[in-house]
Parts: C-alpha cells; structure tokens; sequence
C-alpha cells in the first residue's frame, strides 16, 4: 500500500537512539545446551525468506500456531478481517490456541507443562524465568532481533533492558501502549444528573462523599450509591483501591502474585494493607457498607455483571469505578444515560491524603511476543511482528486495515489530543460491542506517547458523544487526576520485577495465599463480619503468618538487583 508516512515515520525516528539491542551490553555467559538449542531454532540463511522488510516475508507461505487471549469485544480471531489482511500480506497463516482474561494463564501453564504447546506466544506472560531462562523452551532472541526487525529495533531500542532478564539474554519482544490515561487508569465515574436533582457538588472530601450517599438514598431509595466495589475482572473497576487514595497510596494488584506491595523513598518494599492508615480507610469504608451505601452485590460480581447493572432503565447507580465510562455503558447503544455520567478527582481523606496513583511503568510491557523451540522459522516469525512497528502496523490492528475507510493519515487542517497537527484520525471508532474487523486490544499494541495523542480530535467534540472518547479520558487525566498523583520522595508503585525461576517458584504459593488473605479480610472488615479495632492485629499476624515476610524478601532482593543496589 502506498501511504502517506512522512509525520509518523518522523514521529518514530524521533523515539529511536542510534543503538541496536544486540549491540548494548548482555550477559557473557559461555554457551551451554539452552544456547546451542536457541541457535538450532534459527534459520541461518532464510532459505524460504524474502528481503527483510518486503511483503509478502516468505516465499512459500507456512503455517504458525499463536497461543493469545481473546477479548469480548473480538468474535473470532481466524475469520477476523485483521487475521485475514496479515496472511495475504505476510504470506503466514495462524492458527490460533486460546484463553479468556479468566483462564488464559492456566490455558497456557497447562500447554508448556505438556509439551502441547504454539510457535508463538503473543500478548500474554509465559513464565520467561522458568520456561526461558531455566528451561530454554522459549528461544533467546538477542541476534535474531538485530537481523530481523529493523523496525522494532528502530523504535524500541531504548526498552532494551527492560526485556533482559536475569541471566542477561532477550527472551521476549516488547509492545508499547504509551496511553496517558492509562497511567491514570483509576478512576471513578459519577452521575451528575442525580448531584443535580439533589442540589449537590461533585464530592472533594471523605465526608462530603458520605453525606452524598446518604442524600442519594434519601431521593432514590432502591438505588445503588455505590457500584462496583470488587468487579473481579474489570479494568481498574475496584471501588475499595479508588477510595484508599484517601488514605493511602493502594497499589493493587500489578503482577500475577504481587498484592498491596510497593516501595519508599528508601527503597524498601512493604505491604500496604499492614499500615494503620490502610486500617483507616477500611473503617471509613465499613461505615460507608453499614450505612447501606455499598451494593453487596459488588463484592462477586464481574465486570459484565456490573455493565449489566449499571444499564438498567430506571439508573440505578451514582458512583461506578471504571478505568473507561465506555466499559460499563455503551456511549453509541445508550448515549442519553452514557452523559450523565463524568469523571471526578479522588476526594481528600481526613488527614489531607488525596492520591491517585501514577502507574508510569504501564507503558511498556515485556509480554509482546515469545517464540518456542518448537517455531520451525523465528525469524519469520520476528519479521511478523516487526509488521505491527510499521508506520501504519497499529492503526491497521487496531481499526482496520484499510486507509479511507477506518481511518486515515495526516489529516489536513486538523489537530491531536495534545493541540498538535494530527497524525491520524480514526474512522472506525472503538466500541465494546463484538465485531470481527479487527484485533483491537488483542495480540500487540504498537503506540507510543505522541502517537496516542496525535490521533485527530475535534477540538469542540462532544465528549459526550462516542468520538470523543479519547477526549474525555484524556481531560479527565489531566485535569482530574495528574495533579494527585504521588511525588517524588513518596511511597511509590514498584516496577515490573524480574524474577529468577527460584525466587518465583519460592513465592509461587506464598503470593496467592497472601494474596487470597488479604481480599478476604479486606472484605470481612467492610462488611462488618470482622471487627477493626478488635481483629486489625490478629489480621497482620495472620498476614505474617501466612509468609508475608518471604513474598517481601524476595521482592526486595528482586527490587535491589533491578535498580543495581546489590551491588
């Protein structure tokens, strides 16, 4: 396809450093088994390969089985448009091993641990420590990303590390989702149509937002003041983690067994749920739940239960968590409801603490895609890939594929997010209904900061409409919620961390304990089952009992190799 490249390509040399991955520092381990392995994988002269960066990538096409997690909103992956567009061009056929965002990790656990597994893993977290660095079924990349992905090697030169894991070897393909809003993701979502009926302000204090509900009860009876207090699956749909940033700063859940875990100013990690200002905010919120204030409902239901709530004819709800409005209600389906919602600032609690946590490390991920000692051509493979880093790779994936239709380059006279002239402008707007025209937020994302914000907005879009979307989050990040954010020299979210294959199968068991500890009693305390004043210590030395102190050394070694404090 001839397209107009000339800001995105600008845009992408902008993000590169003249600099390669294999040519930046590694480990100087000398080679063993694994490493023969990984060579054995490689295809040394491209026999069936074209050009690299010419299409179709092979000569005869092949086949290659891609192990990913599906989305709602995507009907079928090997009929999807997207699918199709990438097999004519390419010249590979996928086929497809699936898991939903329930089951997808033991999905694949189960297929590593048989030997039935893919060629490839795309999007997801396999386990690099054990099934890469120990095991070697999935291969080390270093020199067959420098031969193979220019354009990877291009824009993502400098997350070089961040794929490196502790033995020094590249075992992953990184993605980037630069999304402003994203950093900010927690938010919380209030109709203002009943504030006004009420003759009351949006909520800016702990005590404001309790006389809220209580006005809320007094007009609306059998509504639900609050929504959404423990969604199972949704993104950033937790009521009780948005209203501890009126206590404390509340991590979540940032690794597959990694809860209420963050760092201080000096560098140790601790657990957030043992501090007395995390005991405050439970108190505050068990009167909230006494009070009748909090739906018990919320305390099982996922997120389609919840979106499923939330659309009811005679809305029922004031304040729903989201990271998304559109999450909950479809702004096209339902857009009259859909307005009356907007976004607020996290309320000041009573010792002034008003935090919405900054996740800056949400960016990036290592998890893009892996390839197994079983792929018959990785660099076929690789040059896959490299596709989604091409000037148009995402906005194809994302939207479609086809320029003029779902979406085009350039557009004249027209602005981004960020007041600059547009990149691009989206033709075929998001929505959470299922579709099969594209992967959307399946398989890999390719978008970094600029590239995000340069997407064509109307400056005088309704953000109330489904266009304007993006707008809306994008305000309601910057205005609502950057200003509250932690500073330097704060409690702070701890990076991604790289674990030895020991240190994970030592705290494989411990994490979810906690983990599963921690939720149950956090729930107890809320809905009065458990007494603070009474229980609150009993619970930490559960909490310690159940090897809090062996999940917190691992992360702290973990953490100090990382930042080169081991030294």
């Amino acid at each position: 396809m001839r397209k107009r490249f000339v800001k995105i390509t600008a845009l992408l040399l902008s993000l590169t450093m003249a600099v390669s991955l294999s040519a930046c520092g590694g480990s100087t381990d000398s080679v063993d088994s694994k490493d023969a392995k990984t060579e054995s994988n490689a295809v040394a002269d491209g026999s069936n390969l074209n050009e690299v960066g010419t299409y179709p990538i092979v000569k005869e096409p092949i086949e290659m089985s891609v192990f990913t997690m599906t989305m709602p909103n995507v009907e079928d992956l090997a009929t999807n448009d997207f699918t199709k567009y990438m097999e004519e061009k390419t010249g590979i056929k996928l086929t497809f091993q699936t898991g939903t965002r329930d089951d997808w990790r033991d999905k694949l656990n189960m297929a590593l641990q048989s030997g039935d597994y893919p060629d490839v893993i795309l999007g997801v977290d396999p386990n690099l420590a054990k099934y890469g660095v120990k095991e070697g079924v999935i291969i080390q990349l270093d020199d067959l990303i420098e031969k193979n992905m220019p354009n990877y090697v291009m824009m993502m030169s400098k997350y070089k590390d961040l794929t490196r894991q502790t033995d020094g070897h590249i075992y992953s393909i990184a993605e980037i989702n630069d999304c402003y809003h994203c950093m900010y993701g927690r938010k919380m979502w209030v109709n203002k149509k009943y504030l006004d009926a009420m003759g009351v302000d949006i909520p800016t204090t702990t005590e404001e937002f309790m006389e809220v509900c209580k006005k809320f009860k007094e007009y609306k009876p059998d509504g639900i003041a609050i929504a959404g207090a423990n969604a199972k699956n949704g993104w950033y749909a937790n009521f009780e983690e948005w209203m501890m940033g009126s206590f404390i700063l509340d991590p979540g859940k940032q690794q597959a067994v990694r809860d209420k875990t963050a760092v201080t100013p000096e560098g140790k990690v601790v657990c957030v749920a043992t501090d007395d200002k995390y005991k405050e905010g439970l108190k505050y919120m068990s009167e909230l739940y006494k009070q009748g204030y909090i739906y018990d409902g919320d305390f099982t239901q996922t997120q389609e239960q919840v979106r499923t709530l939330m659309n009811q004819e005679d809305e029922p709800v004031l304040f729903v968590p989201a990271g998304t409005l559109s999450d909950v209600i479809d702004p096209a389906e339902n857009n009259e409801f859909y307005r009356d919602y907007v976004a607020m600032s996290p309320v000041k609690g009573p010792d002034g603490t008003q935090i919405t946590p900054f996740f800056k490390s949400s960016g990036v991920d290592e998890f893009g895609l892996c390839i197994t000692d079983k792929c018959k051509d990785p660099a076929a493979a690789l040059r896959w890939v490299d596709t989604f880093f091409t000037e148009t790779g995402d906005l194809c994936s994302q939207y479609g594929a086809e320029e003029g239709k779902d979406w085009v380059l350039n557009p004249e006279g027209e602005v981004g997010l960020n007041g600059k002239p547009a990149l691009y402008k989206v033709l075929n707007a998001y929505s959470p209904d299922t579709q099969n025209h594209d992967w959307q937020d399946i398989g890999i994302r390719v978008a970094p900061a600029d590239y995000r914000l340069g997407q064509a907005v109307d400056p005088n879009v309704d953000i109330g409409s489904a266009e304007g979307l993006e707008k809306m989050l994008y305000e309601a990040s910057k205005n609502l919620q950057e200003p509250y954010a932690q500073k330097e020299g704060e409690l702070d979210i701890m990076p991604q961390l790289k674990l030895t294959d020991q240190e994970a199968t030592d705290i494989q068991t411990v994490g979810v304990e906690v983990e599963k500890y921690i939720a149950e009693n956090q729930v107890a305390f809320i809905t009065g089952q458990k007494d603070l004043d009474k229980d609150w210590e009993s619970f930490k030395q559960g909490l310690y009992n159940a090897v809090l102190q062996t999940l917190l050394g691992v992360y702290q070694t973990a953490y100090e190799r990382q930042m080169g404090k081991d030294k």
